[in-house]
């Protein structure tokens, strides 16, 4: 079995020892030239002039471009109904716009002579918060999106109480070990080759033709890893290799660019900060009977992914309660700052930060244990949803619903999808008991009742999120499978390695389709020559995807060996069994190396391609109704902190984790995946902080100030489990997508962070994210006053 083992990573120790190439590493010719971009200095306004003389005569400087002197489209857009230049042709849209392409002999050549350019303007006011950009009704699109299910304003003003309030949730800087990076290698042909830390290579092809001039078939762009993505490289390095393979067409040489930090955090996009206001009407018991939510999204200068971005933000505004009525209403907001991108979960944290937000308000307005208000709105358990708990798994307290709620009414979305496989309710009573969390929450309270200064804090929160791209045509992938006659096997798909461990799973996926050892099993770069036209591994969908396109590429191969292994013995093809590394054919047994062989020189191919399209994913976006997701992961986990009321520092005291991955491709990858989602999550909701000054400036800029979490912000105490379950739907060997998921585990610490200051005074702590020690020191003055 090659499928469900804990394997380490395949470049684990590569990483560590720092044998693993990354674009800056790799050898290029004599001659490489090296790029940097000049910046603009202001966030909003209009070139008047360019003195460019300086930067010209600068040290190492072969060339100097600008939009004028690009030979073909100056766009770098990842969407096609939005024109984002990659130099201004003349308007500034932001503080760090790439206005002019320095070409120098030397990176840092380059970047100094970068900063010789003057540039005059006709300065405007910057337009840079959400209030700003509704004054001026700068949106993308015609205005809000709504989605809607029943009478959400009857339903509320029925209700017996009202809970209402507004929450900020900022932003988040990716922070990849290694920043945004291409290599342009001109080719004799007049094509190009790329090298890109990019999350989406056919992306990079579409554009680079593009800019160049030629069929994508002219083109080809490889990516071997990137030292992490997290959705900052799906459409944010289009504009270094377009840069660069413009550059190398003009000079006739390799041209490489990569962002220094500070340029990286200066120009590229960032999650996106939302608000969220929200009314809910509640009976005396937390149960909710309906909810009004407005989402404001601040998009920054350009489109880029933020209407999908948005579109997951409504869709997972619901998280796991059933909402029985129902209004989600989402302004895209245009303003002067870096244009927001893809992050990690891609904007269903956001979303789901809100129901959790709502949720906590209830359980602190009708003085319930927030975790009863929780699972009361809970949606409808699926039939069997504690299989896999095993026959001691505690059952799920019933809830108490309306009567008049059908089973099938409370499994429905607020955009009309059908929930069949909620199992949250066997997973958080599964995890309450582990956790021993009844006994932990009456333990804070006891503590906070005898101390002052330290107060602490403890909540568990769940996690339902859709697995699929809402843009149905992106769930497809393709893969090339070779077997040599020595019975090894080369493998390529479309999927990229970020750090993730998706070569690893694909590898275990082809080694078990042909019962052989994953050792056998060579994964090559991502390759548009290869395969073409993949989509971003993005959307927690690279194993899904990839790996089924994989099994079907194996499976075919795997036919056709046994019918000349079973041909040759005069046996029937159906009685030929892959596994060990033999090839069993009844009584007969030969190595896979022999059955390779053997149907080589029978003349039957060992190569093979596989495609993959995710079935029974609909939707309209515009109407906001279909199914956007082929099924659902899970997750739930506990969190305990304390704070400082006098300072308002804290600390991560424990976290335990159960999380639903199926079965597992393999669990020790899963588990990190777990841990590090947790971690990021926990991040972004309470140490980074992103600051724009009044100019439109980040401030926050470098690793001085941004502060990602250390290995000291982590719980002393972790405790991650895998949920003994399988998926309900048909993916890649039962498993589940377990890259972003866990992302939204880090809520419980957010939320543990408002019950500590909670505990301080009578009043709703209203905490905004980051939770920084200000907030919760404002928050814990607040609650007292």
């Amino acid at each position: 079995m090659s499928t469900a083992r804990p394997l380490p990573h395949d470049s684990a120790r590569a990483h560590v020892t720092g044998a693993a190439r990354y674009i800056d590493d790799i050898p290029v010719p004599a001659g490489c030239l090296h790029l940097a971009f000049g910046l603009s200095e202001i966030a909003a306004g209009e070139i008047t002039g360019m003195e460019l003389d300086a930067v010209r005569a600068a040290p190492g400087v072969v060339a100097v471009l600008t939009a004028a002197d690009l030979p073909a489209h100056n766009d770098v857009s990842p969407t096609p109904t939005f024109h984002e230049e990659m130099l201004s042709s003349g308007e500034i849209h932001y503080l760090g716009q790439p206005l002019f392409l320095v070409v120098a002999t030397s990176h840092l050549a380059a970047r100094k002579a970068a900063r010789l350019g003057k540039i005059t303007c006709r300065e405007r006011k910057p337009v840079l918060t959400i209030d700003e950009a509704l004054s001026a009704d700068w949106h993308f699109e015609e205005g809000p999106r709504v989605y809607a299910r029943g009478d959400p304003d009857a339903a509320i003003a029925a209700a017996p109480r009202l809970v209402e309030g507004s929450i900020e949730i900022g932003g988040q800087e990716h922070f990849y070990l290694e920043s945004q990076a291409a290599l342009a290698l001109p080719q004799d042909d007049g094509g190009m080759l790329v090298h890109s830390s990019s999350q989406h290579p056919s992306e990079i092809q579409h554009k680079v033709a593009e800019a160049l001039g030629l069929p994508m078939h002219g083109v080809r762009v490889e990516v071997r890893r990137m030292g992490g993505g997290f959705g900052g490289k799906e459409s944010q390095g289009n504009a270094l290799a377009c840069a660069c393979a413009v550059a190398a067409q003009a000079t006739g040489r390799p041209c490489k660019m990569r962002y220094d930090r500070d340029d990286d955090m200066v120009i590229t996009g960032k999650r996106h900060d939302f608000r969220i206001d929200y009314r809910a009407g509640v009976d005396d018991e937390g149960q909710i009977l309906g909810v009004d939510f407005v989402q404001y999204c601040r998009c920054g200068w350009s489109q880029d992914l933020s209407l999908p971005v948005a579109d997951r933000a409504m869709l997972h505004a619901d998280n796991a309660y059933f909402l029985p009525a129902v209004r989600i209403t989402s302004h895209r907001l245009r303003t002067n700052t870096q244009s927001a991108t893809a992050f990690r979960g891609f904007g269903g944290p956001q979303g789901m930060l809100g129901i959790e937000r709502v949720l906590d308000h209830i359980a602190h307005a009708v003085e319930r244990e927030p975790l009863e208000v929780r699972r009361r709105n809970f949606y409808a358990e699926a039939d069997g949803g504690d299989a896999g708990g095993g026959p001691s798994a505690p059952r799920a307290p019933e809830a108490s619903p309306p009567e008049d709620m059908s089973r099938q009414k409370r499994s429905l979305t607020p955009y009309h999808m059908e929930v069949e496989d909620f199992i949250l309710g066997g997973m958080v009573a599964r995890l309450a008991e582990s956790s021993d969390y009844a006994a932990r929450r009456a333990a804070v309270a006891a503590w906070n009742a005898e101390n002052p200064i330290l107060k602490k804090g403890i909540a568990l929160t769940p996690v339902k999120f859709g697995i699929s791209f809402t843009l149905t045509h992106l769930n497809q992938a393709g893969a090339l499978v070779h077997v040599y006659s020595d019975g090894s096997i080369h493998l390529n798909h479309g999927g990229t390695e970020m750090g993730q461990g998706l070569f690893q799973k694909v590898a275990q996926v082809a080694a078990q389709s042909f019962g052989v050892a994953p050792e056998r099993v060579k994964i090559t770069a991502t390759d548009t020559g290869k395969v073409p036209n993949t989509s971003a591994t993005a959307a927690s969908s690279g194993a899904d995807l990839n790996g089924m396109a994989v099994k079907v590429a194996c499976d075919e191969i795997r036919g056709r060996i046994a019918g000349v292994v079973a041909g040759l013995r005069q046996q029937d093809p159906a009685a030929v069994h892959f596994e060990d590394g033999m090839v069993r054919i009844g009584s007969t047994a030969i190595s896979f190396e022999e059955a390779a062989m053997e149907t080589y020189q029978a003349r039957v191919s060992l190569s093979a391609t596989g495609f993959y399209s995710t079935p029974k994913v609909s939707w309209d976006r515009i109407a906001g109704i279909g199914r956007p997701f082929f099924y659902f992961a899970y997750g739930a986990a506990v969190t305990e902190v304390v704070i400082d009321t006098l300072t308002g520092e804290n600390r991560i005291l424990r976290t335990d984790i159960l999380h639903d991955a199926g079965r597992s491709l393999n669990p020790a990858l899963d588990i990190g995946q777990i841990e590090g989602g947790y971690v990021q999550g926990a991040g972004w909701l309470t140490t980074e902080e992103l600051v724009w000054n009044d100019a439109g400036r980040l401030m926050t800029h470098a690793p001085s100030t941004y502060k990602i979490p250390a290995c000291s912000d982590r719980p002393r105490i972790f405790n991650v489990a895998l949920w003994d379950g399988q998926n309900r739907e048909e993916t890649i060997y039962r498993s589940k997508a377990v890259g972003e998921p866990p992302l939204m585990l880090g809520i419980s610490a957010f939320l543990a962070l408002s019950h500590a200051v909670a505990s301080c005074g009578p009043g709703y702590p209203a905490l905004d994210a980051p939770a920084t020690p200000e907030r919760i020191l404002a928050a814990v003055q607040r609650v007292r006053a």
